[in-house]
């Protein structure tokens, strides 16, 4: 199915995952999106297993960490180190509409691939530089990784049981948030083009990223000057808005307003707490919450976690079960929207999670395999006019594989 990006050009030479995820979601919308990579060690992430894809040819196995982010790409091997290898990229430049790029800051231009040196060659060009802390400032000349950077961002400092460490989240979620950041500005700087006929560079921070997605707490903090503390699967402005344990399992409340709690009341057998001004308002339950919250406990152990689910279901409380990955993959709604799919790769199947976004009900997710190491060089090259005689002559270099 043809994509809203269809007929763009993306050079991809970012690696790990933010990068990688911009340049999937640009992939999933159709761009044509190339994968820069080194000939040898290829994109960092295709070692990072495992678990590992086994080929159905037999061939070198991949972690499943790689096929989470590459998606829909053509895999360019050539070494930017060689000279012969940065004409490729410039030439390419000269006619792509974005490039996406994770090198240390200055890490480009002694090879000459900087954005202000390709933009020199393509002033349509828009180029977005994805780094740990930004192109200035004085931590801009460090490498920056999730991990570290939900610590220093403030996040691991409200996550976690308010007696426990500091907990990082389950998933790289500063990276993903930056690819999803990183897609908009180049976007919007593709839209802007069409009026102003020029490209941008957009310079986007994993620590910034993580400091802006801060959100609610952030603003509770700017606001009382005061920092929040760890409430575990607790929410510090509404209750109840956490987890709770019922007879054989767990499940998760998200009560968001009085008139909602009023019905969970109900559903508890004690309507009287609705009424009473201890609980009748958000407000009232979060100062109270040291109250409430057992009280609540104690009634959901009494049931089973089905039993209370479709309790509440028929009286429009939200509430939902605590599903571990399995679980969640094969519900009942995931499965209706089509989220888990499979593409093919050389006889190979290779399991993805689709793009969640929907145009005219219709998924828009590549339906390209991620690609096998410099499995698309060929085909790029002699669409850039290369001979197979030049090509061969490249590849006995060892600046493409």
């Amino acid at each position: 199915m043809a994509g809203p990006l269809e007929g763009r050009l993306v050079l991809d030479m970012s690696r790990v995952l933010a990068g990688p995820w911009a340049g999937q979601l640009l992939a999933d919308l159709g761009a044509q999106v190339i994968k820069i990579e080194h000939p040898q060690r290829g994109d960092d992430t295709r070692s990072w297993g495992p678990p590992w894809l086994e080929e159905a040819s037999g061939g070198p196995q991949e972690a499943a960490y790689y096929l989470c982010a590459n998606r829909g790409k053509q895999s360019l091997a050539v070494d930017i180190a060689h000279p012969e290898g940065q004409a490729l990229v410039r030439a390419l430049a000269q006619r792509a509409d974005i490039l996406l790029e994770n090198f240390k800051v200055g890490g480009l231009k002694r090879y000459g691939l900087d954005y202000a040196s390709l933009a020199s060659l393509n002033p349509r060009l828009i180029g977005c530089s994805i780094t740990g802390f930004g192109q200035e400032g004085p931590y801009a000349g460090r490498a920056g990784y999730d991990f570290m950077i939900q610590a220093m961002g403030g996040l691991m400092s409200v996550t976690g049981e308010s007696e426990g460490l500091p907990m990082k989240t389950g998933v790289a979620i500063t990276d993903v948030m930056t690819g999803l950041y990183a897609t908009i500005g180049v976007l919007a700087a593709l839209d802007e083009r069409e009026r102003t006929g020029r490209g941008r560079h957009v310079d986007v921070a994993l620590l910034d990223v993580q400091v802006a997605t801060l959100a609610n707490q952030a603003l509770n903090t700017l606001v009382t000057g005061t920092d929040p503390v760890r409430h575990g699967n607790a929410h510090p402005n509404i209750v109840p808005y956490q987890a709770f344990a019922c007879a054989d399992g767990h499940l998760v409340l998200t009560v968001g307003n009085d008139t909602q709690f009023a019905r969970f009341a109900e559903v508890l057998g004690h309507p009287e707490w609705a009424d009473d001004p201890a609980y009748a308002s958000n407000a009232a339950r979060v100062a109270n919450r040291n109250q409430l919250v057992p009280m609540i406990a104690k009634v959901l152990l009494s049931q089973s976690r089905d039993t209370w689910l479709a309790a509440f279901e028929s009286r429009g409380v939200p509430a939902g079960p605590i599903n571990t990955l399995s679980e969640a993959l094969d519900d009942p709604q995931i499965r209706h929207r089509e989220m888990v799919t499979r593409l093919s790769r050389n006889g190979t199947e290779i399991p993805q999670v689709a793009n969640p976004l929907r145009f005219d009900g219709q998924s828009q997710t590549s339906d390209t395999a991620p690609p096998a190491l410099g499995q698309d060089s060929d085909r790029v090259l002699r669409e850039m006019g290369l001979g197979v005689e030049d090509i061969a002559r490249l590849r006995t270099m060892g600046v493409v594989r």
